[in-house]
């Protein structure tokens, strides 16, 4: 059976446990992480030498960083729909889940460590108002990618782009900020509510 090593509370895990009930994937959770499994420790540093969660094993097969994860189990596991074999419409979904990664997460590192974490090394009242407003012109950006598909976020169906999105979103809206007016973003949570990955995992780990 196909094992995740990750506690439910971190945004990458829950990454992959979505993906598992999108494909109603079985799987076994080990909990790793702060306030849990060390990572730190020689058994897990040889599955991930990053000593970061989560990491999958699928047999003898051994994957880390989520995103590889999520596209993985797409790949294996008869995912078509959820990750399209088509090269346009699966570079759509990469576009997004990259996107969300390399961009979207970086804008609210700061004001998240700030304002949720209370990490003492990130109270630098400048930095957090530029970090609230970089993220907010992300949301922006995602605001107007909805207006134009009137549905999900790389098109006119769930895809695996979605379940990225969605967390960042989540976190975006369980941030105690000033948040922008973003009716596209409220539809397409309310959307996606009625999936049941959603309900498991998007909302902070708790159903």
């Amino acid at each position: 059976m196909l094992q995740i090593l990750g506690k439910t509370s971190s945004i990458n895990v829950r990454k992959v446990l979505w993906t598992c009930a999108e494909l109603a994937l079985p799987f076994e959770q080990q909990d790793w992480g702060s306030g849990f499994h060390a990572t730190d420790v020689p058994e897990f540093l040889a599955l991930n030498p990053n000593a970061m969660v989560p990491v999958i094993k699928d047999g003898e097969f051994v994957l880390w960083e989520s995103n590889s994860i999520i596209r993985y189990l797409a790949g294996r596991y008869r995912g078509e729909w959820l990750y399209p074999l088509d090269p346009c419409e699966r570079a759509r979904c990469d576009q997004w889940i990259d996107w969300q990664v390399s961009e979207l997460n970086r804008s609210w590192s700061y004001v998240f460590l700030a304002l949720v974490r209370h990490s003492p090394a990130h109270q630098d009242p400048r930095q957090i108002e530029l970090s609230c407003a970089n993220w907010a012109r992300h949301m922006a950006i995602i605001e107007g990618q909805l207006r134009k598909t009137g549905a999900f976020i790389a098109g006119d169906a769930f895809s695996l782009a979605d379940i990225p999105l969605a967390l960042s979103i989540n976190r975006w809206l369980e941030t105690p900020l000033q948040h922008s007016d973003l009716p596209a973003v409220d539809a397409y949570m309310t959307r996606l509510a009625t999936r049941e990955g959603y309900r498991m995992y998007c909302r902070n780990g708790t159903p």
